[in-house]
C-alpha cells in the first residue's frame, strides 16, 4: 500500500476504537502498531470530535484526518477491531480483507433493544437491592420503570441524533412514575423507585476515560470527556426533578441507610455489572471478568 492508503486504514481503525469507548492510550498503542506493519512510523493525535494522524514516510509526513465523538461504547466492536489488528500484524489479514473487516464492524448492531431494556430493568433492582430495598412492590415498580427507560431511550436514539436527549428522557419518565408511586405512598423514606432507574443512566466509561486521559497529560481531551459525562448527568438530573416537581414530589436530604447482608450485596453486585456489561455490549466471553471484579470489590468494600 500507498502511504495514504495506509494512513487512511490506519484512521479507520482508529475511528471505530475511539468512538466506541477504548481508551485512549490502548487506542494510541493499537495504531502506532499497526502503522509499524505498514513500514511507516503513525502518530496518532485524538481530540474532542476529530482524529489526526502523522504518518512518516519517505520524504514527507502527510498529515490526515477524520471526524470522530468519542460518544459511545461498544465493547463488541472494540473487541473485533483489536482482533483484527492482532491479525493484520501477524499476517492472517491481508490489507485487502481488512478494509472490509473495520467496515464490518463500524456497522455491526448493538444489543437488541429488548435486551437493553431488560439489562435496565435488572440492573435497576440489582442497585435497588444494594442500597436496602425491603419491598417487592417497589421493586417491581423499579423494573418496570427502568426497562420503560431503556425502551424510551432506543425509541428517542432513532428519531434524534441528540446525545442528551436519550438520558433527559428515561429520567424524566423515571420521575413521573417515581412522583405517582411518591403520591399513592407506594415508596419508601429511601426513594429507590425514584433514583435506582436513573442511576443506570450514569456515563460511567465516559468519567473514567475522561480520568485516565487527564492523568496520561491530554489535558483538552480528558477535560472534554468529563465536561460530557457532566453534562449528561445533568440531563439526567433535570429529567428527574422536572418529573418529580410535576406531580409535587421531592427526594428526601438525607435518606437512612440500611444494612443489607454481604452474601446479598455481592450477588446484586455482580447482577447489576452484568446488566452494565450488556448495555455496553460486552462480548459474552470477556462477561465473566468484570462480574467477578465488581463482586470481588464489592466484597471488600
Amino acid at each position: 500500500m500507498t502511504s495514504e492508503e495506509s494512513s487512511e486504514l490506519s484512521l479507520a481503525f482508529a475511528r471505530v476504537l475511539y468512538v466506541n469507548g477504548q481508551a485512549t492510550d490502548q487506542v494510541v498503542a493499537a495504531i502506532r502498531r499497526l502503522g509499524n506493519k505498514f513500514g511507516i512510523k503513525a502518530e496518532l493525535l485524538p481530540r474532542w470530535g476529530e482524529l489526526q494522524l502523522r504518518a512518516e514516510a519517505g520524504a514527507g509526513t502527510p498529515t490526515s484526518y477524520v471526524a470522530a465523538d468519542p460518544t459511545g461504547v461498544d465493547m463488541d466492536r472494540v473487541v473485533s477491531a483489536m482482533q483484527a489488528i492482532a491479525d493484520i500484524e501477524s499476517g492472517r489479514l491481508s490489507t485487502e480483507e481488512a478494509h472490509k473487516r473495520i467496515e464490518a464492524v463500524a456497522k455491526a448492531p448493538p444489543a437488541p433493544a429488548w435486551l437493553f431494556a431488560l439489562a435496565a430493568a435488572v440492573g435497576g433492582v440489582a442497585l435497588a437491592i444494594i442500597f436496602g430495598i425491603q419491598h417487592q412492590l417497589t421493586a417491581l415498580l423499579i423494573f418496570l420503570s427502568a426497562g420503560a427507560g431503556g425502551l424510551l431511550r432506543r425509541a428517542v436514539a432513532r428519531v434524534s441524533a441528540n446525545i442528551f436527549l436519550q438520558p433527559f428522557c428515561a429520567a424524566l419518565l423515571a420521575g413521573l412514575i417515581g412522583g405517582l408511586a411518591v403520591r399513592y405512598q407506594l415508596s419508601t423514606a429511601l426513594r429507590l423507585v425514584v433514583v435506582c432507574p436513573c442511576m443506570v443512566l450514569v456515563p460511567g466509561p465516559h468519567i473514567l476515560n475522561g480520568t485516565l486521559d487527564l492523568i496520561a497529560g491530554r489535558i483538552h481531551l480528558g477535560s472534554a470527556r468529563l465536561i460530557y459525562a457532566g453534562l449528561i448527568v445533568v440531563a439526567i438530573s433535570t429529567g428527574l426533578l422536572l418529573g418529580l416537581t410535576l406531580l409535587h414530589a421531592s427526594l428526601p436530604i438525607d435518606p437512612p441507610g440500611l444494612p443489607v447482608p454481604l452474601w446479598l450485596d455481592v450477588i446484586a453486585a455482580g447482577v447489576a455489572v452484568a446488566c452494565y456489561s450488556v448495555f455496553f455490549s460486552t462480548p459474552l466471553n470477556m462477561l465473566p471478568w468484570p462480574v467477578a471484579v465488581g463482586m470481588l470489590s464489592h466484597a471488600l468494600r
